[in-house]
């Protein structure tokens, strides 16, 4: 047994097939690829050389502040103790 398609809609699809496998005038879209496909200007190599030249400063300005970077953001406890020690011993007055 084979199904069968009601009446009214196997006009649309017949018409919908022809218009997909129609050929195109000129042989078609070859996807992109026309006389020009695959060909560079010298603008392109230009822009490309700024994008190196313009990478190259970001890096360079990037290591200079990376180098300014503390090791540890923690605060150094022996700053803080001296200062406290360094307190008591000047008070010290002995009247005698």
């Amino acid at each position: 047994m084979s199904a069968a398609l009601p009446s009214f809609a196997v006009l649309p699809l017949t018409s919908a097939a022809l218009v997909f496998t129609q050929q195109q005038p000129g042989g078609g879209d070859k996807g992109g690829q026309g006389e020009d496909f695959g060909k560079s200007s010298p603008v392109g190599l230009l822009v490309l050389i700024l994008f190196l030249i313009a990478v190259a400063f970001l890096v360079r300005s990037m290591t200079k502040h990376l180098k300014r970077v503390p090791e540890s953001f923690d605060k150094p406890e022996e700053q803080a103790e001296p200062a406290d020690s360094a307190e008591p011993s000047e008070k010290t007055d002995h009247k005698s």
